[in-house]
């Protein structure tokens, strides 16, 4: 007999050139051939709990909206002993945007962060800046400043990274700690009109060391980083939650192989 999966997703969320239900559509047809399916919304998983045997949890939108909620279904969730992908362990974007001061302070190659203006000598010289919601997801929150503006801009809660003059950004996707594809975004104005990237072994080897870091049980990771002009990375943030697959543009043999590996993770914790 199949288990039973719970999949967690909110197919109305208005990702700005995103679909997530075309997304989460394909992929649970794809997985109801090795498991019983059951969508659920995000915010009313806790009805299904009883129901399942483990729980996939997908392009839910940014739990900032239902933090509460979600705190509470984490907690359940732990306390039941229900497995679930990901698992609610990681140290990066599930838990806010800590981790990239914390990573800055480490010497990672990340986009130089702090989180007062009495530290902005820790950071290079720019004439704008970047401010963000510690607590922030999907640029919620997100604003810029000039030089001038932000000593006296209020700062509790946020971080301040200098603007960052890249060439375009790159998404590196992991199950588990395997590395799947690449894409990336050649016009940077426009983030999700993505194409495929060839990621060389140096490339690899920088989104790795983040994967390494984190030290996820389980889950579906997307490393995004922003090349500079002298051909080097830097992270722009660890999606270790919920992240976008952008399955629709990848190639049949790529996309196969992807959820090939997705229902072999799913199956190691469920047999």
């Amino acid at each position: 007999m199949n288990s039973t999966l719970l999949y967690l997703t909110d197919l109305y969320y208005p990702a700005k050139g995103r679909n997530y239900y075309e997304e989460d559509v394909y992929i649970t047809s794809q997985l109801k051939q090795h498991f019983n399916i059951l969508i659920g919304n995000p915010q009313q998983a806790l009805a299904f709990l009883d129901k399942s045997d483990f729980i996939v949890f997908r392009n839910t939108g940014p739990v900032a909206y239902y933090q509460q909620y979600f705190d509470e279904f984490v907690e359940t969730v732990k306390q039941k002993g229900i497995p679930t992908f990901n698992s609610f362990d990681g140290k990066a974007d599930m838990k806010g945007k800590q981790y990239l001061l914390d990573l800055f302070d480490l010497n990672f190659p990340v986009i130089p962060s702090v989180d007062s203006t009495k530290k902005l000598h820790l950071l290079p010289n720019s004439d704008q800046y970047i401010i963000k919601l510690k607590n922030g997801a999907d640029s919620i929150g997100m604003e810029k400043v000039s030089k001038e503006e932000i000593n006296n801009t209020k700062i509790e809660d946020k971080l301040i990274q200098p603007f960052i003059d890249f060439e375009y950004e790159v998404s590196f996707y992991f199950i588990n700690d395997e590395f799947q594809y690449a894409l990336y975004a050649p016009d940077k104005s426009k983030r999700w009109d993505l194409r495929t990237y060839k990621a060389t072994e140096q490339d690899l080897k920088f989104a790795q060391r983040f994967i390494q870091w984190n030290n996820m049980k389980r889950g579906i990771q997307r490393v995004d980083a922003c090349k500079l002009k002298d051909g080097s990375l830097l992270l722009v943030e660890l999606e270790d939650l919920n992240p976008f697959l952008s399955l629709d543009l990848l190639s049949e043999k790529t996309k196969n192989g992807f959820i090939n590996k997705f229902v072999s993770a799913l199956k190691e914790i469920t047999f």
